[in-house]
């Protein structure tokens, strides 16, 4: 697995992450979808930095951040400064299929959406590395992740393919390698500092999805 990585993907660095979810949020706490693209950049870095495990999402979540890329630098891309105008914009022009009709299936909020769950997943897996010790099999921790998160949006092939790649999963020590922060210690507290973070982002993101009704868009 570790001879897979590339020089240029070993350049991924978890304080970096930190730093830009640092900036996610505004004073009124609503989040910022540039820092938030900026933010998922680095983590699709970290996805990568392991291999091919992880392509099957990785993939998705870049196609998933050039559409809100574009977004950002389109002619409406004053209405895509926080995921609460976005929101606003989007449902306010009708550009959200909330009824579930097929149209607009590029939408910002339902491109997001894909992004958020996927958050909560590596969220919820980077709080296993974190708090496990050098024995924990993280084919174990990812899969229990997975499980609690994406699994339920995902169709039987994907889930199961998903926790065939699970399995053959580096250990402990070589995802904290990737993470290039230091010794063990020095990654367990940039992981400490990172993940209350990332959870607040969610959270916000959440509610205000689960506010309007827009946690299901297909």
């Amino acid at each position: 697995m570790a001879g897979s990585w590339s020089s240029d993907n070993q350049k991924f660095c978890m304080r970096e992450v930190l730093d830009t979810f640092k900036l996610c949020l505004s004073p009124d706490k609503e989040v910022y979808l540039e820092h938030y693209v900026a933010g998922w950049r680095g983590l699709v870095k970290f996805l990568n930095s392991l291999g091919s495990v992880f392509t099957f999402i990785s993939k998705d979540a870049v196609s998933k951040i050039q559409i809100l890329s574009n977004f950002l630098s389109g002619e409406s891309s004053s209405q895509y400064v926080t995921v609460q105008s976005m929101v606003s914009y989007e449902l306010e022009n009708q550009l959200v299929d909330v009824n579930k009709t097929g149209i607009h299936p590029e939408s910002g909020c339902r491109t997001l959406l894909r992004l958020h769950r996927a958050l909560r997943w590596l969220e919820l897996f980077l709080e296993r590395l974190r708090t496990s010790d050098k024995h924990s099999k993280t084919s174990v921790m990812c899969s229990e992740a997975y499980n609690e998160s994406l699994a339920q949006h995902h169709p039987w092939l994907v889930r199961k393919a998903a926790g065939l790649a699970f399995v053959v999963l580096p250990g402990r020590t070589a995802f904290f390698e990737v993470m290039n922060v230091g010794p063990p210690e020095q990654v367990v507290a940039v992981l400490g500092e990172a993940l209350p973070l990332i959870l607040e982002v969610y959270q916000i993101t959440e509610d205000l999805y689960a506010k309007h009704h827009l946690l299901d868009l297909p």
